[in-house]
């Protein structure tokens, strides 16, 4: 750098007294803690590997459980990151289908069944969902008598092969 021509220049000067200021490597630092688990998210949300839908719930209090640990759970420090994280989530994300995913997932509703059956958000979503895509209420009804079934894992969802694959299979890949 310092043979380089640019090192003389007045905004080569600058340029190089910005990146000596320690507050300078410390707003980087606190752009990586954020932006690293968001950009994770946003890996899942393109990926072709598996739908993304039972995934999106999940990934979203993953990523802000990483960035409140990378600051020592501080709310300070975090607190108006998470209000933005919070306001695009509510506005273009959160719908009762990302809910309903995450609920009929097993990779995550089995090892916190009853954590997540008393989520009210994500119960709320479910039902929202299966009211707009079955609106035969007798269908409803025999979908809300089966979910037992689903959250006690009896039946097919009890079974070894369906315990073993809860956490490789993607939901909806039944083929």
């Amino acid at each position: 750098w310092t043979s380089s021509k640019w090192a003389k220049e007045p905004q080569g000067k600058r340029m190089a007294q910005t990146l000596l200021m320690p507050s300078f490597w410390n707003t980087v630092v606190f752009a990586l803690k954020v932006s690293g688990p968001l950009v994770k998210v946003l890996r899942l949300v393109d990926t072709e590997k598996k739908p993304p839908m039972g995934y999106m719930y999940e990934a979203m209090d993953r990523a802000k459980e990483c960035i409140a640990s990378s600051f020592d759970h501080k709310e300070e420090k975090y607190n108006e990151i998470f209000e933005i994280i919070d306001k695009r989530w509510d506005v273009q994300l959160h719908r009762p289908l990302h809910a309903a995913a995450h609920f009929l997932n097993p990779e995550f509703f089995y090892p916190k069944a009853l954590e997540v059956q008393r989520d009210h958000e994500v119960m709320i979503g479910f039902y929202e969902c299966m009211q707009r895509l079955v609106p035969d209420v007798t269908v409803q009804d025999l979908i809300t008598n089966e979910m037992s079934i689903y959250m006690k894992a009896e039946s097919l969802f009890g079974k070894a092969v369906a315990i073993r694959q809860r956490n490789t299979r993607a939901p909806g890949n039944i083929l």
